[in-house]
């Protein structure tokens, strides 16, 4: 059995659901569910990153380990590499980033996106599944991935790719991009190198932290997830929709 951590970076801050890691669903404050999301997986331990005492506080009362860290980070992957930092994990621990706005995150793929690295060959692993339909083929929210013949990612973009030349091509094109799923496994040696690189201009001009690691030759595993991964919560909508999968 593949042996990894689980840690969960939680701010207070969004654009679109102020304060969306306290925001109540079925009763429990969303960082809640993902915590437990994550203690149903085969983790040997669980830990929530934040920057706010809030949050904090409520980790604390339903029992989660809790790391707080600065309020300079730009991304999950910064957040989490100070907690390995403070934490002191060897360069060989797989670490599994679990988005605090993910309630509905299947255990089962938080294992299947460890075990992934059980292949000393890739640097990083997540998870994708199909494109649904055309509208998602060509909405900026739904990040596509491309992979080649080994399950290694190619690109990850915001665009329709790979580009239908003609419409009769569009299905096609469907057929070869994954949704992908914001969930990553890596060793805490490959989360430094990435954070001490800094953004790259592909990441810069999408807004994707993984191209870094593509800038940088990294080798990024691709898997279609075994299962369907769930509602992430980014509005309103969304936590309507949670709030009914999880009452």
């Amino acid at each position: 059995m593949t042996d990894f951590v689980v840690v969960i970076p939680a701010r207070y801050a969004s654009v679109r659901l102020p304060g969306k890691p306290l925001r109540m669903i079925a009763g429990k404050p969303m960082i809640e569910h993902v915590f437990r999301r994550a203690m149903e997986s085969n983790a040997s331990s669980v830990v929530i990153a934040t920057d706010d005492d809030r949050i904090a506080k409520a980790a604390e009362e339903f029992g989660a380990t809790v790391c707080m860290t600065g309020d300079h980070h730009r991304s999950g992957s910064e957040r989490i590499a100070e907690v390995i930092d403070v934490l002191n994990w060897d360069d060989d621990q797989i670490v599994v980033n679990l988005q605090g706005d993910e309630p509905t995150m299947p255990a089962q793929l938080i294992n299947q996106c460890a075990s992934l690295l059980d292949d000393h060959q890739a640097d990083i692993a997540t998870l994708a599944s199909p494109i649904a339909s055309v509208e998602d083929f060509e909405n900026p929210n739904v990040v596509k991935v491309i992979v080649d013949d080994n399950g290694n990612a190619i690109y990850f973009s915001r665009a329709a790719i790979p580009f239908a030349r003609t419409d009769e091509l569009k299905t096609t094109a469907i057929k070869a991009a994954q949704h992908h799923h914001g969930i990553y496994a890596y060793r805490c040696g490959v989360l430094r190198r990435l954070v001490d690189a800094g953004p790259s201009a592909l990441e810069a001009s999408e807004q994707l932290e993984q191209l870094r690691a593509l800038s940088l030759g990294m080798t990024i595993r691709v898997a279609q997830a075994a299962q369907q991964p769930g509602t992430g919560v980014d509005t309103e909508d969304d936590l309507v929709v949670v709030s009914t999968q999880l009452s």
